[in-house]
């Protein structure tokens, strides 16, 4: 058989042909992350949930449109940021990433080669194909300059906040947990979260969305106590670890930085001589009643980030809490452990399967989680 050479062509894509190629991704967006997703779940020993596999695929897909459109991705551009967010979520090693890059690619052009003006049979095709193989490359590039401007993971300081990193936070978390299970006083965890970094960063430079972390690191650092612990929680959010402190007096804390950022930390757009203002959304977990149990730090760390999603839900400058035990999950992390939507768990309550504690956020009970998941094993198995 005759080997493929794919030959340069003489001339490079003109511009309409990329705006065709980028819409025609976005426009088969989910066919193509439905294919690709077929095998991408099982290429390793541990499997991977198809909604996890769904999020990556969106971001990737993105990409790559991006890639083709603009014949570049910036590492500092928001998908970039989000594509290394999921991949820390669940620890991804780089070579499952790049696998499935590869069939995303490859599911792409499969979609590509159906359309009538750009498919396999048109004269554009192999300027088409390039511009999908030459985007992959790029989307991995900007990725791998990304983690390369990123501090090492092991560090214990992050370079631009000088705050604590996110593995000291990790480790710590741990520690302060155990330490108040013992002394049987109530620990909370804060994350807040600047509102529209990414369009801040786009809108007026990304030195400018650098600066406005820095200073606010520099004022967290100010504010809370010697004992507290302040890390850099993600790209565009702080967070705080408050030992001794209830649910109540963590919000007042935490509703005092919002009005702190709001007064200090905005700055003059120097195009048109305006105070652009900055505001931040909070998430307070509190974990109570600790006494003879401990409560996971991994768990209270999806709390926060659940309660931040939800805080991104009701406006600029909001709060929201929640207060959990070792007994107790909210909705949106119960979900989490089933696989399933929180509106699935919310379904489960009436029948019994699924206890409803109650609260200021709804909470559930995790022992009936916990067998309510070991139950649909047996079933499945």
């Amino acid at each position: 058989m005759a080997k493929h050479v794919f030959k340069e062509p003489d001339t490079a894509p003109r511009v309409d042909l990329r705006e065709d190629v980028a819409h025609r991704l976005m426009d088969r967006l989910d066919i193509i992350i439905s294919d690709a997703i077929v095998l991408f779940p099982f290429s390793a020993p541990q499997p991977l949930d198809a909604d996890y596999c769904s999020r990556l695929g969106h971001v990737l897909v993105q990409l790559l449109a991006t890639a083709v459109r603009d014949g570049r991705v910036d590492p500092r551009l928001g998908l970039v940021v989000n594509l290394q967010r999921l991949v820390a979520e669940r620890g991804l090693p780089v070579e499952r990433l790049f696998n499935f890059v590869y069939l995303t690619e490859r599911s792409a052009l499969d979609e590509l080669a159906l359309a009538d003006q750009i498919g396999a049979t048109s004269e554009s095709w192999p300027l088409a194909f390039q511009l999908v193989r030459r985007g992959s490359f790029d989307l991995l590039a900007a990725f791998t300059d990304r983690l390369q401007q990123e501090p090492s993971a092991s560090a214990v300081r992050d370079r631009l906040t000088t705050l604590y990193t996110r593995a000291m936070m990790d480790a710590v978390l741990a520690t302060v947990l155990q330490r108040a299970e013992r002394g049987r006083w109530p620990v909370a965890l804060v994350v807040f979260d600047v509102d529209r970094l990414s369009e801040i960063n786009e809108s007026y430079g990304y030195g400018v969305g650098d600066r406005v972390l820095e200073r606010m690191g520099i004022q967290m650092r100010k504010y809370f106590r010697q004992e507290d612990w302040v890390f850099r929680h993600a790209e565009d959010s702080i967070a705080v670890l408050l030992s001794e402190t209830n649910a109540d007096d963590a919000a007042a804390l935490a509703r005092h930085v919002l009005g702190m950022v709001e007064e200090r930390l905005g700055f003059r757009d120097h195009h048109t001589d305006s105070r652009v203002q900055v505001s931040v959304r909070a998430a307070v977990v509190a974990a109570q009643h600790l006494e003879g149990a401990l409560v996971d730090p991994e768990r209270m760390v999806f709390e926060a980030e659940a309660a931040l999603a939800r805080a991104k839900q009701t406006g600029r400058s909001s709060i929201e809490r929640v207060e959990i035990t070792p007994s107790t999950l909210s909705l949106e992390v119960a979900a989490r452990y089933l696989d399933c939507a929180p509106e699935a768990v919310e379904k489960l309550m009436p029948e019994g399967a699924i206890k409803n504690i109650g609260g200021r956020a709804p909470l559930v009970d995790l022992k009936s989680v916990a067998e309510h998941r070991k139950s649909r094993k047996i079933k499945d198995s």
